[in-house]
């Protein structure tokens, strides 16, 4: 796993709370519960988890699959 980035800010498309949170690195994450409005986030259509939905950076597997970071 080197080069990938292990942090996110994940974005909620409710409220616009802003969080930065961990990734894990073996397996995507699929809900999120907003820290302010406490909305349960679920990926979009296409997204293996909620990084790649609403994350500034995609999860450690996809960063590993395209070859680079984001």
């Amino acid at each position: 796993m080197s080069g990938v980035i292990l942090e996110s800010l994940l974005t909620c498309p409710k409220c616009g709370h802003a969080e930065t949170e961990t990734m894990p690195t073996d397996a995507c994450q699929f809900f999120y519960e907003c820290v302010a409005c406490k909305a349960l986030l679920r990926p979009e259509a296409g997204d293996c988890c909620v990084f790649c939905s609403y994350g500034s950076v995609t999860c450690p597997p996809i960063q590993e699959q395209r070859g680079c970071c984001g």
